[in-house]
């Protein structure tokens, strides 16, 4: 079936420019399109979406989001011929891809595209198509000029599963930076972690972002082919899709670095500052003296310290909480470990959870955190306690105590 002449991309981003030029590159006339103005790619450019899609036989669009697929289509319907059919490859949610099938009928092709803008260059992006069989035939030439075509049964499916592969991504990346972290603070150097993460399960993604993940300088000249805005634009829509809370949302949303960098920035983004740490530490010294001026340190003179003790949910004020407290060391407590598991920020205020394990006792403490007259404090404490639990003598060479175990892992 011979393709069609003329093909409108209406977005000339990173991924949109590259698309663009691939398909220029295998001779179809390219009538390109961008909302900024400033366009990438080598190809014929216009700075009316009406003009370009006015000899188009197909138009394919490469947006930010779906409220730019909703004002471009908008936009540009009058001057649709009969018969162009539409393509899609930007990332949406499944609401707002259904949305635009609806108005454009069976001329609507949804294909949002895994990978990035090195695979478009190569025509090795993996597509997810969702269409009328007769209109996926029709436009399989362009499709398959960019990458292997996979089909999908309806609109939202595809949009679905295209931001379920992107939150894969999300984790792995975050993975990334948990890692990267944990080296850091052994002091490894960067070249050799690289090295050996390149053989694990994070390799493909080493490999590709290596240049991004080598140093602050190489990451500032290498050019974003992912953004982690896009990326946490896309956690944020699964998030709403799915109605189930995702970290990874948060995570990348709440990135020190550029939301323009490349996603594989965001694994080498600094961990939390001293200062948040600082009344989690103020805890803890409370703790291993039995002093509560630290806790008064540690806390918003407002604060409660909250759980469920001898099975009766408790609520104290600072002052009460700090009465249970004498002035001096537990007895055992050169036997007692505290650990802070994780911190995350978000502004002016940040959760983190504790492990603390004292005697047979197991305690998780969540705090709430807010930054206060220039400084964080604790704002309220909930916890859970539990019983140690300790290996029999036939799992090991003695009863060791199983979380013990663990921290020592950790």
């Amino acid at each position: 079936m011979t393709a069609p002449q003329t093909i409108a991309v209406l977005g000339l981003g990173r991924l949109g420019s590259a698309i663009a030029t691939r398909l220029a590159d295998l001779d179809w006339r390219v009538v390109g399109w961008t909302r900024s103005g400033r366009a990438g790619a080598t190809v014929e450019v216009t700075g009316d979406p009406n003009e370009a899609v006015a000899e188009a036989g197909t138009v394919l669009l490469a947006l930010f989001d779906g409220e730019a697929c909703q004002r471009v289509v908008e936009r540009v319907r009058g001057s649709l011929r009969t018969g162009t059919i539409v393509v899609n490859t930007s990332t949406v949610a499944p609401a707002e891809a259904s949305r635009l099938a609806r108005w454009l009928g069976p001329s609507y092709v949804h294909a949002p595209v895994l990978g990035s803008v090195p695979a478009a260059a190569a025509g090795t992006l993996q597509i997810l198509a969702a269409a009328d069989q007769g209109t996926l035939d029709r436009v399989r030439p362009v499709l398959e000029a960019l990458g292997t075509v996979r089909h999908v049964d309806d609109v939202p499916t595809a949009a679905a599963l295209k931001l379920v592969a992107n939150s894969g991504l999300a984790g792995a990346v975050l993975a990334l930076r948990d890692t990267l972290r944990q080296a850091d603070a052994l002091g490894l150097p960067r070249a050799q972690v690289l090295d050996v993460l390149e053989l694990g399960q994070l390799g493909g993604l080493v490999a590709r972002k290596r240049s991004f993940l080598t140093s602050q300088s190489a990451a500032a000249t290498a050019r974003a082919e992912f953004t982690i805005g896009a990326l946490a634009k896309d956690m944020a829509l699964l998030a709403a899709a799915s109605d189930t809370p995702l970290r990874s949302a948060a995570d990348l949303a709440g990135a020190v670095a550029d939301p323009e960098a490349d996603i594989a920035v965001a694994a080498t983004a600094p961990a939390v500052t001293d200062a948040v740490r600082e009344p989690l530490h103020a805890y803890i010294r409370g703790h291993a003296t039995g002093n509560p001026a630290h806790f008064r340190d540690a806390f918003l003179p407002t604060a409660h310290i909250e759980g469920i003790r001898d099975g009766e949910f408790v609520s104290w004020r600072l002052d009460e909480y700090c009465a249970l407290f004498r002035g001096r060391p537990a007895p055992d407590e050169p036997s007692r470990s505290r650990r802070i598991d994780a911190i995350d920020v978000h502004g002016t205020v940040a959760t983190a959870s504790m492990t603390l394990w004292h005697g047979e006792d197991v305690f998780t403490d969540i705090f709430l955190l807010a930054y206060v007259d220039g400084r964080w404090r604790i704002a309220n404490k909930a916890y859970h306690r539990s019983a140690r639990r300790t290996m029999s003598a036939h799992e090991g060479h003695s009863p060791i105590p199983v979380d013990a175990v663990q921290q020592c892992r950790a």
